[in-house]
């Protein structure tokens, strides 16, 4: 457990200094790559990908609004493949402790940064003003040290954690588990609505009812589905662009021709 515990970590925060001190937020943190990372670096990349889709589509739908972070994807993601590979669980059991871990690690990381992050902002600003040289070492040495903290505990957490929490679950009743196993997949479901209720509009509403009755009623996988949704939206956005150009060139012509008219009133003015 120490030596997987040891390379998820180091997974999580190359991954976590990359992505948001350095390319300024690519999508590296998301489940839906950290989970087939750890996966494969522990072994079992089919597990990561089949786990990173439904962590992502679980956490897509949640929003952090300003300072409030519900939960935490990365760690969560981290914690629950490698309790999946590392015990055997099945994919369900690590998505129904995904968001409880999610949430705990997000307060942790809530605290950390009120206690140290923030009693740190005033003495940067007055730094910036006076020694530039030395605000960028400190402000750059904090971005390396602050994911320190959450990969230690990210760490504790997997070489400590993972067999009492296996323990835990496993003494659980069966009732228990199947009631987890049916709220993981609602919770897939959960996040998609969350989603669409933001993008819900009455001129997309009708792709919606479309894709359900195809994934319903046909014998079509998801990627088939996912290829005709992109082609259909692909065909969509040239047929609004060439109507955007069209309507900007009959604007133009339109102003053009208003030009001409109040030219020539101008010159049979002057003519009279």
């Amino acid at each position: 457990m120490v030596k997987a515990a040891i390379i998820v970590s180091i997974a999580y925060y190359v991954l976590y200094v990359l992505d948001l001190d350095f390319l300024s937020w690519q999508c590296l943190t998301r489940p839906i790559v950290v989970a087939p990372v750890v996966g494969a670096l522990l072994g079992d990349f089919k597990t990561g990908i089949i786990m990173g889709a439904s962590l992502e589509s679980i956490f897509m739908g949640i929003s952090a609004i300003g300072g409030s972070i519900p939960a935490d994807a990365t760690t969560a993601s981290a914690i629950a493949v490698a309790y999946t590979i590392l015990t055997g669980a099945t994919a369900e059991e690590g998505l129904a402790i995904a968001m409880p871990i999610g949430t705990v690690m997000a307060s942790i990381n809530a605290a950390i940064t009120s206690a140290v992050g923030s009693p740190l902002a005033a003495h940067w600003e007055k730094l910036a003003a006076t020694n530039i040289h030395q605000f960028n070492v400190q402000t750059i040495s904090w971005t390396l040290i602050q994911p320190l903290i959450m990969t230690l505990i990210l760490f504790v957490g997997v070489a400590y954690g993972v067999d009492g929490l296996n323990a835990a679950i496993n003494a659980l009743p069966s009732f228990v588990m199947t009631g987890l196993t049916a709220a993981s997949s609602m919770m897939v479901a959960v996040g998609f609505a969350i989603l669409t209720s933001m993008i819900w509009d009455k001129e997309v509403a009708v792709f919606f009812f479309v894709g359900y009755v195809i994934a319903a009623y046909t014998s079509l996988g998801t990627l088939p589905i996912a290829i005709l949704g992109t082609a259909a939206a692909a065909t969509l956005f040239v047929i609004e662009k060439k109507n955007i150009d069209l309507k900007n060139e009959l604007t133009e012509k339109l102003k053009n021709a208003s030009v001409t008219s109040a030219g020539d009133d101008d010159d049979e003015e002057d003519f009279f």
